[in-house]
C-alpha cells in the first residue's frame, strides 16, 4: 500500500508504525557503516540514503498528507540539482569541488544519490526545528524555524562531508581554511549549505503550509529525529571511534548544544 492510499484512509495503525521501521533500519544500517570497506561500504552509504529519504516522503505523507509528500520530493529533487549543477559549474555557493564516478549516474553532473542525501536531510531538519520554534511569537515563528532548519541542515553536513570525502565520494580543490580539526572541507562549503537551506527551508515552509492537511499532524514526529539525532550524533560516535576524524566528531557534538539545551529548557518548562 503507498503512502498516498495510507494517508487518505486516515493513517491506521500499522502505517503509523511504518516510519519508525524505516528509521529503526536506517540506525541498523549506519551501525554497519564503520563496520565495513570496500564496495560493501559504498552499498551500505547507498542503503542509508534510499532508507533516510523513503522516511522523509512516507512520514511527510503520512503526518501532513499524501500532496505534501510529493511535493516534498519534487521540492528537494529539483532544489538539490539546481544548486549543485550551480556549484558544480561555477564553484559557487560550496567551493570548488568534483564528484567521483563511484556515486554512479549523474544528471547536469549530479549523482542521483545527492538530491536523495537532500531529501534525507531536510525534512527531519524542517521537523525539528518546528518543534524548536513552537513557543516563539507568532510573527515572529516562520522566520525563527526557516533560520533553526538551515542551522539544523547545514550542521548535520559539518558531520557528513568529511566522511563522504574519506570515502572518496568527493573531493574539494581547496579545502583550505576549514574549521579547526577539518582539513578536508573548506569554510566555503559550510556557507554554501546555511544558503542552499535558508532557501530550501523557506520554500518548503511554504510548501507545507499550502499542502498540507488541516489541523495538527497525524503522526509524532519520533522517526524522523530519531533518524536526525543518530546520523549526527551517531555519526559523530562514529567519528571518533572508528573512522579517524575527531574533528567532525567535536564538531557535530558542539553544533548540536544549543539544539538539546533548547529541548531541555522546554522539557523543564512542560513540567513546572
Amino acid at each position: 500500500m503507498t503512502a498516498a492510499v495510507i494517508a487518505r484512509q486516515g493513517s491506521p495503525t500499522a502505517a503509523r508504525a511504518l516510519p519508525l521501521l524505516l528509521a529503526g533500519a536506517l540506525v541498523l544500517t549506519a551501525i554497519a557503516y564503520p563496520l565495513s570497506s570496500g564496495s560493501a561500504r559504498d552499498t551500505v552509504s547507498w542503503t542509508i540514503v534510499v532508507l533516510g529519504s523513503l522516511l522523509s516522503v512516507v512520514h511527510a505523507a503520512l503526518s501532513r498528507g499524501a500532496r505534501t509528500g510529493a511535493a516534498l520530493l519534487v521540492l528537494v529533487t529539483l532544489t538539490a540539482i539546481a544548486f549543485e549543477a550551480v556549484g558544480l559549474a561555477t564553484g559557487f555557493p560550496y567551493g570548488s569541488y568534483r564528484y567521483s564516478d563511484v556515486l554512479g549516474p549523474t544528471l547536469l553532473g549530479v549523482p542521483f544519490l545527492v538530491p536523495l542525501a537532500w531529501l534525507m536531510m531536510a525534512w527531519p531538519s524542517w521537523v525539528l526545528a518546528e518543534h524548536l520554534t513552537r513557543t516563539a511569537r507568532p510573527g515572529r515563528r516562520r522566520a525563527a524555524r526557516i533560520a533553526a532548519a538551515a542551522y539544523v541542515f547545514a550542521g548535520w553536513d559539518v558531520v557528513l562531508d568529511p566522511q563522504m570525502v574519506q570515502a572518496g565520494y568527493w573531493t574539494w580543490a581547496h579545502p583550505d581554511p576549514g574549521l579547526p580539526g577539518i582539513d578536508t572541507v573548506p569554510l566555503t562549503n559550510l556557507a554554501g549549505w546555511l544558503l542552499a537551506g535558508l532557501v530550501l527551508m523557506a520554500l518548503l515552509d511554504l510548501l507545507v503550509a499550502r499542502t498540507a492537511v488541516p489541523g495538527p499532524p497525524r503522526i509524532g514526529a519520533t522517526a524522523p529525529l530519531l533518524a536526525l539525532g543518530w546520523m549526527t550524533l551517531g555519526g559523530a560516535l562514529a567519528h571518533s571511534g572508528w573512522l579517524g576524524l575527531p574533528g567532525s566528531a567535536a564538531w557535530g557534538v558542539a553544533l548540536a548544544v544549543p539544539v538539546l539545551l533548547v529541548l531541555a529548557v522546554r522539557a523543564t518548562a512542560r513540567r513546572r
